[in-house]
């Protein structure tokens, strides 16, 4: 069950991988995972749900419905995983964190004996584009302030290896 979230909202992919709980008209509701940004038109507030996600809450034959959707932070996620983009060495990397039950607001790595700030893409990976920090200590916070550490993470590209740590629901 997965949508895609209009340009205002997804914040250049700050809201990859979130949860929404989406309610139509009727009462029907679903809960969807945010994975790309829709096309426009697609207004503020607007969401493209799959079909399978869209068929749970209406017939396919309506095409477009008005919704409301809210932010979850869903209690069944496992552990997140962290995945090295195609093409990372030691030297430039792109790291994607997955399976997160909040959003994530920043991702650092350790490098030079401090956390380096790692600039998040429209693609939703983090760039270290000189290579400092990859295959290090990764540190992720949430959009609620929440900071988890992971360590032991292979530079293996394109291998979603799991961190062993998961953030707290809100």
């Amino acid at each position: 069950m997965i949508a895609a979230m209009n340009h205002t909202d997804y914040e250049s992919s700050r809201a990859c991988g979130a949860y929404v709980l989406v309610r139509a008209a009727g009462g029907a509701s679903i809960t969807v995972r945010i994975v790309n940004e829709c096309p426009l038109p697609c207004a503020p507030g607007q969401l493209d749900l799959s079909r399978e996600a869209f068929a749970e809450i209406a017939d396919l034959s309506v095409g477009r419905l008005p919704v409301t959707w809210t932010l979850l932070s869903p209690g069944a996620p496992e552990a997140m995983s962290i995945r090295y983009k195609s093409g990372s060495t030691r030297w430039w990397c792109g790291i994607q964190v997955i399976g997160h039950r909040n959003p994530v607001a920043a991702l650092e790595v350790r490098a030079g004996g401090g956390w380096r700030h790692l600039s998040r893409t429209e693609y939703n990976y983090f760039l270290s584009p000189d290579g400092s920090g990859c295959g290090g200590p990764i540190r992720v916070t949430d959009i609620y302030g929440e900071r988890l550490t992971v360590d032991g993470i292979a530079l293996r590209p394109d291998v979603a290896q799991p961190a062993k740590v998961q953030f707290a629901r809100h």
